[in-house]
């Protein structure tokens, strides 16, 4: 493409959105002339989810979710790290704020950050974010051995990568405490597949996880 070229494309895919925006506007007043009105007073999301920043899963879509009811964060791999004060941040304010009910990590099969986990290489600065999904496989190495077929071992690190982020989850304070004076939120796992576009319950049982973590990460004293 020549530069001119280029600078149309960039022009038209930049005009795209706002395009895109301005008629959903229009869809959304039609549809019901109170939307935003009624948007502009305020969140009360039911879900906080925690996703692949892969773009090719937006949650609201393959959820059937509508604006307001939950409540995003996405990074690569959807990882829950104690260390990163931005889920964390997100996690604690969707707890204690937003009381949100239910907490989902969704990941999803054919993850290129799980991928790019299992290769034996030097990635550079996604060396320390990756090395979490490789002490998931760490923690599983034996049973991940044991699958023969790569696309399957591949598949089922993606599934146990997302619950040890549920386990993570419920290791923070903000979902312990707020578990033990309302019942929730309760943690779920799920996984989307491309293939047929469904998404997988892990059956994450957030009881017997919470009474697993605790002899160590109990943290419900406030």
């Amino acid at each position: 493409m020549s530069q001119s070229e280029i600078s149309k494309y960039l022009q038209q895919t930049h005009d795209r959105v706002f395009e895109n925006n301005r008629a959903w506007a229009e869809e959304q007043k039609k549809r019901d002339p109170e939307f935003f009105t009624k948007l502009s007073a305020g969140q009360t999301p039911e879900y906080l989810w925690i996703g692949c920043s892969d773009s090719r899963i937006p949650a609201e879509q393959i959820t059937g979710l509508g604006p307001g009811e939950a409540f995003i964060h996405r990074n690569i791999a959807n990882l829950v790290v104690n260390t990163d004060l931005n889920v964390m941040s997100v996690i604690n304010y969707a707890v204690r704020h937003l009381q949100v009910k239910h907490i989902v990590v969704c990941g999803h099969y054919g993850c290129g950050g799980v991928k790019a986990a299992m290769t034996p290489k030097d990635l550079g600065l996604l060396n320390p974010w990756l090395r979490n999904i490789r002490d998931v496989y760490r923690l599983h190495e034996a049973e991940l051995d044991a699958i023969k077929d790569e696309k399957s071992r591949y598949n089922r690190l993606v599934e146990l990568s997302v619950v040890e982020q549920c386990r993570n989850i419920i290791k923070t304070a903000a979902v312990q405490q707020s578990y033990a004076k309302n019942q929730f939120p309760i943690v779920h796992g799920w996984v989307f597949g491309f293939e047929d576009g469904l998404l997988k319950d892990l059956k994450v049982d957030h009881e017997a996880m919470l009474h697993g973590i605790q002899k160590i990460y109990n943290l419900t004293e406030e």
